[in-house]
């Protein structure tokens, strides 16, 4: 499960070395389902190379919560913690190369790593960076405009704009594509001009 924190605490090295033959290791092609709305996540997906995205269904249309790119890792967390029914869909965006630990070994190695000094605030560490990520768009959505929203997005995170095709952005900004070709317009005519 921490195998994407390995380089930020070296000494738990000798547990990822440990697991790392236990991981199945994939090259699939954009739009791959990793993970479908509705069954058990039975995997912790680590994304070696690609872009993945985070969505659910909402009557007939997606909306997409997250995208996460390389060196970063992902489930249905309480799907995947309690055995029940995944309120998220997890595809692949681009041609990616994914690396999947099944359940079984995840809880071996969270068993095995709970014992080492520090454990206990290494995962607050990382649950609460998780945790200040989500608080801060869900603030965003209710106090900034649209517009504001993009602008952060291109501040503070550009290579999603770089890399995700534009419904996936409007979707996650929750607006409909056309609308954010007005912001783009909007934002492009706004710009000084030397």
């Amino acid at each position: 499960m921490l195998f994407h924190f390995k380089d930020q605490f070296p000494h738990l090295s000798t547990y990822w070395d440990k697991y790392l033959p236990h991981q199945k290791r994939l090259e699939v092609p954009a739009k791959t389902i990793l993970l479908e709305e509705g069954k058990v996540s039975q995997q912790y997906i680590y994304i070696e190379k690609g872009c993945v995205r985070a969505f659910f269904n909402n009557n007939g249309d997606d909306k997409t919560l997250q995208f996460f790119f390389e060196n970063e890792g992902l489930t249905s967390l309480p799907s995947f913690v309690n055995d029940t029914p995944s309120d998220i869909t997890i595809e692949t965006l681009e041609p990616s190369v994914i690396y999947l630990l099944p359940k079984k070994y995840v809880s071996q190695l969270m068993d095995e790593v709970s014992h080492e000094p520090g454990f206990l605030k290494m995962m607050l560490q990382i649950f609460a960076r998780r945790q200040m990520h989500y608080s801060s768009l869900l603030i965003s959505f209710i106090r900034d405009t649209p517009e504001q929203r993009y602008q952060n997005l291109l501040t503070e995170r550009p290579h999603i704009v770089q890399r995700i095709p534009q419904h996936y952005i409007a979707s996650y900004l929750g607006v409909s594509t056309v609308h954010l070709s007005r912001i783009k317009s909007k934002l492009a005519k706004g710009k000084p001009h030397f």
